[in-house]
């Protein structure tokens, strides 16, 4: 451990392990395997980096996104760490090199995709390599239950019987009890020891609107709170994509696409910019985003709701990975619940996929409509017991609850009438209609303003309805029919609560505050990422911004993201620091020995720039 301790510091800066890093890295060198759950941005790559470098051998890592790989070892290369990657970018000669420095030990680390690794010819390799260690990185990709599930990884589990005696270490930030237990079995994990760090990230704020309009409610969001800041909005087609993009755009926020439909080099082409220019916002489908280790996402927006509470935690974790204040916004409305439930219906799996499949978006529609804290029921579901944030929607202004039996008796009572005089079910928009008394061309058509319902509900608005028919959804009350136009109908527990007394709490719906819009360049500055919340004084933030002015430059010298050169979080140290010496400068946490020795100099000089000159 004290070589550990040695190799954290000189290589990567830092001055000791965090949390559960040390745990971790005292059981690889003792030569046991673990299975690490930590948070986003809680170092979990140090759990495996750091033994790489003290034992004997190569550290080979399966990773399964190129990108993620490519940035890993652009990263690791920075830090003078002998880091290479094989995937199906190279060319024969260039992955020939690297086949040829693995075997003559001229390699610390070595990244592979699963499918890469487990052609003959890798497998070969490995054999002629004594490895100091196996990390499993992304490790939830192997429960068959989960939205990012490879089927590769389920054939990772012979790698501890071919290379006996090899720790190996399964990592991921995503997985509740069940999926644990498949990573164990799935990867044949022997005598493991589980390392559960807190799911918390408290830098994140939680927030959940009901769906109006969303690209409208978006805009608002991004103008009023998140101006020229990196973020990233998730869609659930790729046509909502492409329309957000396009929105965005004309709105004068800075904006990519990234979907499955695109050819390979305009997705390539389009992540690239999102890594490596400050303040651009990707909007995608969930093709994009696993293994991003770009560290200042500030926010992370949901257009359309995820299926699980393990999808929505994977993907808002890709927000705030720096430590610094994140949003996780999302809207939210009966079509999502509508198009989730007839996904499961309409799936090819067996029985047991769909019950599980729908426990986890009932457990996604509990978080959305619930009152309470956010947070809470968020670690809740990970097993996790913790108490009100204060940093979520409900806790910074908690949603009014309402007795809505009578409402709840109205509306089901419409939908029983409406079908029992037509002999049909009819839609949402229908229903509303008849609640609130509409006399239109649809409703004389089937004579529904002569129903006993008609009217009945007219002292609340169709927004309120409309709140009132998706949380009757989400709690069983009410069904709809995929196959015959998206039709409502009462279910068991709706005719019991007809008969029944029992009485009905349901949320509140509120406007979501807006804010006054900051589209000039002025207003983009003052809520950039590093100005924005801050007391630091105008000359800390001036260096803070001639600091990032210059890793711009040289990260497009040397053809690396900027956050790759240094994290904005070392850049605000050394802005607030000012230090004038090199041991001042090592002093800083993520300035290690390569690092003084590429940037040190320019560095002081950047700092030393603004001192008063002597006086003649």
């Amino acid at each position: 451990m004290a070589r550990a301790r040695e190799v954290l510091g000189r290589v990567f800066g830092h001055p000791g392990f965090r949390g559960l890093q040390a745990a971790v890295v005292e059981r690889l060198l003792g030569g046991g395997d673990c299975l690490v759950l930590m948070p986003t941005g809680a170092g979990k790559s140090l759990c495996y980096q750091v033994p790489a470098l003290v034992r004997p051998g190569l550290g080979l890592v399966v990773s399964p996104l190129i990108a993620l790989m490519q940035d890993q070892v652009e990263a690791l290369r920075e830090l003078g760490v002998r880091a290479a990657y094989l995937n199906s970018t190279q060319q024969a000669g260039e992955a020939a090199a690297i086949e040829r420095a693995a075997r003559r030990g001229e390699l610390d680390l070595l990244y592979v995709a699963p499918e890469r690794l487990l052609t003959e010819r890798c497998l070969a390799l490995l054999d002629e390599c004594p490895l100091a260690l196996i990390a499993i990185d992304e490790a939830h990709c192997v429960s068959q239950w989960g939205h990012d599930f490879r089927p590769e990884y389920l054939q990772l589990a012979p790698l501890g019987r071919r290379f006996p005696g090899v720790p190996r270490i399964a990592l991921t930030a995503t997985a509740d009890p069940r999926t644990r237990e498949e990573i164990v079995t799935g990867l044949d994990l022997t005598d493991v020891h589980r390392f559960v760090a807190s799911f918390d990230r408290p830098n994140i704020r939680y927030r959940i609107v009901g769906k109006d309009n969303p690209q409208r409610q978006l805009l608002q969001f991004i103008d009023a709170e998140m101006a020229g800041q990196a973020g990233i909005v998730y869609c659930a087609t790729r046509n909502r994509v492409e329309e957000t993009a396009a929105a965005l755009n004309r709105s004068g926020i800075d904006a990519l696409a990234y979907h499955a439909g695109l050819d390979a080099g305009t997705r390539a082409s389009n992540q690239q910019r999102f890594l490596q220019e400050d303040g651009r916002v990707m909007v995608a489908t969930i093709a994009f985003g696993m293994g991003i280790d770009k560290p200042d996402v500030r926010f992370v927006a949901h257009l359309d709701m995820p299926r699980s509470i393990e999808g929505y935690y994977q993907e808002t974790g890709r927000a705030g990975r720096d430590g610094e204040p994140a949003q996780a916004w999302m809207t939210y409305g009966l079509a999502d619940v509508v198009q989730q439930r007839r996904l499961i219906d309409q799936s090819s799996g067996g029985e047991t996929f769909r019950r599980v499949a729908a426990a986890r978006l009932d457990a996604m529609l509990a978080l959305a409509e619930t009152t309470d804290c956010r947070r809470v029921r968020l670690l809740e579901y990970f097993g996790e017991a913790a108490t009100p944030c204060g940093n979520c929607d409900n806790c910074l202004a908690p949603p009014e609850r309402w007795d809505g039996t009578d409402a709840a008796r109205k509306l089901l009572s419409c939908v029983y009438r409406a079908r029992q005089a037509s002999g049909i079910g009819f839609g949402a928009l229908h229903v509303i209609a008849i609640l609130r008394g509409q006399d239109n061309e649809r409703t004389r058509r089937w004579g529904h303003e002569k129903l006993s319902t008609f009217g009945i509900g007219a002292e609340l608005g169709e927004h309120t309805w409309r709140s009132v028919l998706r949380q009757l959804v989400a709690q069983g009350l009410l069904a709809v029919d995929h196959e015959n136009h998206q039709t409502l109908e009462l279910t068991a527990a709706s005719r019991e609560f007809l008969r029944g007394d029992q009485r009905l709490w349901l949320r509140g719906e509120s406007a979501e505050p807006v804010r006054a819009r900051s589209r000039s360049k002025a207003g983009r500055a003052a809520t950039r990422p590093g100005a924005e919340g801050l007391s630091d004084p105008p000359e800390v933030l001036e260096r803070f911004e001639r600091l990032r002015r210059w890793r711009l430059e040289r990260s497009r010298e040397r053809g690396v993201p900027p956050y790759v050169i240094f994290h904005d979080a070392v850049l605000r140290e050394i802005a607030r620091r000012q230090p004038t010496t090199s041991a001042e400068l090592a002093g800083i946490s993520g300035i290690g020995t390569a690092k003084l020795e590429s940037y040190g100099d320019e560095l002081l000089r950047l700092m030393n720039e603004d001192e008063p000159s002597p006086p003649q």
